[in-house]
Protein backbone atom coordinates (compact mmCIF):
# COMPACT_ATOMS: atom_id res chain seq x y z
CA UNK A 1 0.00 0.00 0.00
CA UNK A 2 1.38 3.67 -0.92
CA UNK A 3 1.54 5.78 1.96
CA UNK A 4 -0.79 8.73 2.19
CA UNK A 5 -0.86 12.67 2.65
CA UNK A 6 -0.46 13.74 5.76
CA UNK A 7 -4.14 14.93 5.31
CA UNK A 8 -5.11 11.69 4.10
CA UNK A 9 -6.02 12.56 0.46
CA UNK A 10 -3.62 12.33 -2.65
CA UNK A 11 -2.85 15.50 -3.83
CA UNK A 12 -3.40 15.50 -8.15
CA UNK A 13 -0.75 15.78 -10.74
CA UNK A 14 -2.08 18.90 -11.68
CA UNK A 15 -1.79 20.79 -8.31
CA UNK A 16 1.68 19.17 -8.12
CA UNK A 17 2.98 21.10 -10.92
CA UNK A 18 1.38 24.20 -9.86
CA UNK A 19 3.39 24.29 -6.44
CA UNK A 20 6.34 23.41 -8.26
CA UNK A 21 5.80 26.33 -11.19
CA UNK A 22 4.78 28.98 -8.31
CA UNK A 23 8.08 27.52 -6.02
CA UNK A 24 10.65 28.11 -9.30
CA UNK A 25 8.82 31.90 -9.91
CA UNK A 26 9.77 32.56 -6.45
CA UNK A 27 13.44 31.33 -6.58
CA UNK A 28 13.84 33.23 -9.92
CA UNK A 29 12.71 36.27 -8.08
CA UNK A 30 14.74 35.80 -4.94
CA UNK A 31 17.51 36.15 -6.96
CA UNK A 32 16.94 38.55 -9.00
CA UNK A 33 15.96 41.14 -5.80
CA UNK A 34 13.61 43.42 -5.59
CA UNK A 35 12.20 45.66 -8.67
CA UNK A 36 13.52 48.80 -9.26
CA UNK A 37 11.98 52.21 -9.82
CA UNK A 38 11.72 53.73 -13.15
CA UNK A 39 14.45 56.77 -13.20
CA UNK A 40 14.29 60.07 -15.40
CA UNK A 41 17.66 61.77 -16.11
CA UNK A 42 17.39 65.15 -14.04
CA UNK A 43 14.31 63.80 -12.08
CA UNK A 44 10.77 63.32 -12.73
CA UNK A 45 9.07 65.09 -15.92
CA UNK A 46 7.68 68.55 -14.78
CA UNK A 47 3.86 69.22 -15.03
CA UNK A 48 3.04 71.18 -17.68
CA UNK A 49 3.43 75.05 -17.11
CA UNK A 50 0.80 77.66 -17.91
CA UNK A 51 3.35 78.90 -20.37
CA UNK A 52 3.07 75.58 -22.39
CA UNK A 53 -0.86 76.33 -22.93
CA UNK A 54 -1.48 76.37 -26.99
CA UNK A 55 -3.42 79.85 -26.35
CA UNK A 56 -0.53 81.60 -25.24
CA UNK A 57 0.92 81.35 -28.25
CA UNK A 58 -2.52 83.35 -29.99
CA UNK A 59 -1.88 87.34 -30.45
CA UNK A 60 -4.82 87.63 -29.19
CA UNK A 61 -4.69 85.77 -25.69
CA UNK A 62 -2.23 88.24 -23.33
CA UNK A 63 -2.55 85.93 -20.45
CA UNK A 64 0.43 83.99 -20.87
CA UNK A 65 3.46 82.71 -18.62
CA UNK A 66 3.18 81.99 -14.81
CA UNK A 67 -0.34 82.93 -13.47
CA UNK A 68 1.14 85.30 -11.11
CA UNK A 69 0.28 89.27 -10.33
CA UNK A 70 1.76 91.90 -8.25
CA UNK A 71 1.71 91.72 -4.42
CA UNK A 72 4.28 93.57 -3.05
CA UNK A 73 8.22 94.42 -3.21
CA UNK A 74 10.73 96.52 -4.45
CA UNK A 75 13.05 97.26 -7.94
CA UNK A 76 15.46 94.63 -8.98
CA UNK A 77 18.45 94.27 -11.42
CA UNK A 78 18.04 92.25 -14.32
CA UNK A 79 15.35 91.10 -16.35
CA UNK A 80 12.16 91.67 -14.55
CA UNK A 81 11.43 93.49 -11.64
CA UNK A 82 9.62 92.67 -8.02
CA UNK A 83 6.38 94.11 -7.37
CA UNK A 84 6.40 98.54 -6.39
CA UNK A 85 4.97 101.39 -7.30
CA UNK A 86 8.30 103.26 -8.27
CA UNK A 87 9.69 103.72 -11.35
CA UNK A 88 11.41 101.43 -13.21
CA UNK A 89 13.95 102.71 -15.59
CA UNK A 90 16.36 100.02 -18.04
CA UNK A 91 18.54 101.20 -20.32
CA UNK A 92 20.02 99.38 -23.49
CA UNK A 93 22.26 101.37 -26.19
CA UNK A 94 23.96 99.84 -29.24
CA UNK A 95 20.90 97.89 -30.32
CA UNK A 96 18.72 98.37 -33.55
CA UNK A 97 15.07 99.19 -32.67
CA UNK A 98 12.68 96.92 -31.50
CA UNK A 99 9.37 97.10 -33.37
CA UNK A 100 6.34 97.05 -31.69
CA UNK A 101 4.01 94.91 -32.82
CA UNK A 102 1.07 94.92 -30.88
CA UNK A 103 -0.61 95.57 -27.39
CA UNK A 104 -2.71 92.89 -25.84
CA UNK A 105 -4.55 93.14 -22.24
CA UNK A 106 -6.81 90.41 -20.37
CA UNK A 107 -7.69 90.65 -16.56
CA UNK A 108 -6.86 88.01 -13.93
CA UNK A 109 -8.68 87.50 -10.21
CA UNK A 110 -6.70 90.47 -8.76
CA UNK A 111 -4.25 92.12 -11.99
CA UNK A 112 -4.37 93.02 -15.08
CA UNK A 113 -1.93 91.80 -17.39
CA UNK A 114 -0.20 93.90 -20.23
CA UNK A 115 1.86 92.16 -23.06
CA UNK A 116 3.97 94.48 -25.44
CA UNK A 117 4.84 92.42 -28.77
CA UNK A 118 8.11 92.89 -30.08
CA UNK A 119 10.03 92.18 -33.28
CA UNK A 120 13.55 92.29 -32.03
CA UNK A 121 15.68 92.00 -28.87
CA UNK A 122 13.99 93.79 -26.26
CA UNK A 123 14.74 97.38 -25.62
CA UNK A 124 15.47 99.72 -22.67
CA UNK A 125 12.00 100.56 -21.09
CA UNK A 126 10.76 103.55 -18.91
CA UNK A 127 7.98 102.57 -16.41
CA UNK A 128 6.57 105.61 -14.15
CA UNK A 129 3.20 107.55 -13.04
CA UNK A 130 2.38 110.86 -14.98
CA UNK A 131 0.01 113.16 -14.21
CA UNK A 132 -1.30 113.11 -17.16
CA UNK A 133 -0.57 111.54 -20.97
CA UNK A 134 0.87 113.66 -24.19
CA UNK A 135 1.33 112.98 -27.60
CA UNK A 136 4.91 112.89 -28.20
CA UNK A 137 6.46 115.16 -30.70
CA UNK A 138 3.43 117.79 -30.29
CA UNK A 139 3.37 117.83 -26.65
CA UNK A 140 -0.06 117.85 -27.04
CA UNK A 141 -2.77 117.02 -23.83
CA UNK A 142 -4.69 113.39 -24.84
CA UNK A 143 -7.79 113.51 -23.64
CA UNK A 144 -8.23 110.38 -21.52
CA UNK A 145 -9.97 110.37 -17.83
CA UNK A 146 -9.12 107.90 -14.94
CA UNK A 147 -8.26 107.56 -11.85
CA UNK A 148 -4.11 107.13 -12.80
CA UNK A 149 -2.00 106.99 -15.59
CA UNK A 150 1.43 105.10 -15.87
CA UNK A 151 3.46 105.68 -18.75
CA UNK A 152 5.81 102.85 -20.52
CA UNK A 153 8.51 104.01 -22.88
CA UNK A 154 9.93 101.93 -25.22
CA UNK A 155 13.71 103.19 -26.72
CA UNK A 156 14.75 102.54 -29.24
CA UNK A 157 11.58 100.94 -30.51
CA UNK A 158 9.62 102.04 -33.60
CA UNK A 159 5.35 101.05 -33.98
CA UNK A 160 6.08 101.43 -38.25
CA UNK A 161 7.84 99.28 -40.44
CA UNK A 162 10.46 101.49 -42.31
CA UNK A 163 8.28 102.35 -44.80
CA UNK A 164 6.51 104.40 -42.45
CA UNK A 165 3.65 101.96 -42.23
CA UNK A 166 2.15 101.30 -38.37
CA UNK A 167 2.34 97.75 -36.74
CA UNK A 168 0.98 98.54 -33.91
CA UNK A 169 -2.25 99.48 -35.48
CA UNK A 170 -5.58 101.48 -34.39
CA UNK A 171 -5.75 103.65 -31.95
CA UNK A 172 -4.49 105.63 -30.09
CA UNK A 173 -7.06 105.04 -27.26
CA UNK A 174 -7.73 100.99 -27.35
CA UNK A 175 -10.48 100.78 -24.58
CA UNK A 176 -9.95 97.90 -22.03
CA UNK A 177 -12.62 97.93 -19.21
CA UNK A 178 -10.63 95.82 -17.14
CA UNK A 179 -10.63 95.16 -13.21
CA UNK A 180 -8.35 98.21 -12.80
CA UNK A 181 -7.29 98.91 -16.48
CA UNK A 182 -10.06 100.85 -18.45
CA UNK A 183 -7.77 101.95 -21.61
CA UNK A 184 -4.44 101.64 -23.27
CA UNK A 185 -2.92 104.29 -25.08
CA UNK A 186 -0.43 104.53 -27.91
CA UNK A 187 1.13 108.09 -26.52
CA UNK A 188 3.66 108.01 -29.20
CA UNK A 189 5.85 106.70 -31.99
CA UNK A 190 8.44 109.58 -32.31
CA UNK A 191 12.75 109.61 -32.68
CA UNK A 192 12.97 105.70 -31.84
CA UNK A 193 10.60 105.87 -28.97
CA UNK A 194 7.15 104.16 -28.51
CA UNK A 195 4.71 105.25 -25.61
CA UNK A 196 1.86 102.67 -24.22
CA UNK A 197 -0.20 104.79 -21.57
CA UNK A 198 -1.96 102.92 -18.90
CA UNK A 199 -5.39 104.80 -18.03
CA UNK A 200 -6.26 103.10 -14.32
CA UNK A 201 -9.13 103.59 -12.46
CA UNK A 202 -6.83 103.81 -9.33
CA UNK A 203 -2.91 103.62 -8.64
CA UNK A 204 -1.76 100.49 -7.93
CA UNK A 205 1.23 98.16 -7.37
CA UNK A 206 2.88 96.65 -10.86
CA UNK A 207 5.22 94.23 -12.15
CA UNK A 208 7.34 94.74 -15.47
CA UNK A 209 9.20 91.16 -16.63
CA UNK A 210 11.35 90.76 -20.13
CA UNK A 211 10.13 87.07 -21.57
CA UNK A 212 11.57 85.68 -24.78
CA UNK A 213 9.95 82.89 -27.60
CA UNK A 214 8.98 85.74 -28.86
CA UNK A 215 10.43 88.31 -27.15
CA UNK A 216 7.96 91.19 -25.38
CA UNK A 217 7.19 93.01 -21.99
CA UNK A 218 4.76 91.92 -19.70
CA UNK A 219 3.40 94.27 -17.12
CA UNK A 220 0.57 93.42 -14.29
CA UNK A 221 -1.04 95.65 -12.02
CA UNK A 222 -2.59 95.10 -9.55
CA UNK A 223 -6.88 95.72 -9.21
Amino acid sequence: MRPSSPSGVRPSPFRVAVQLAGIAALAVLTACGPASQTAFPGGPPASRSASEDPREESPEDPSEDADRGPSGGSTDSGGSTSTSTSEVDVERDDMDPAIVTSVRYAAHDTYDRVVIDLDGDVPGYNVKWVDEFVQDGSGRRIDVRGGAYLQITLFPAHAHDENGVPTWKGGPVYPADLGNLTDVVRTGDFEGRVGVGLVLARQAAFQIEEQGGPNRLVLDVAH
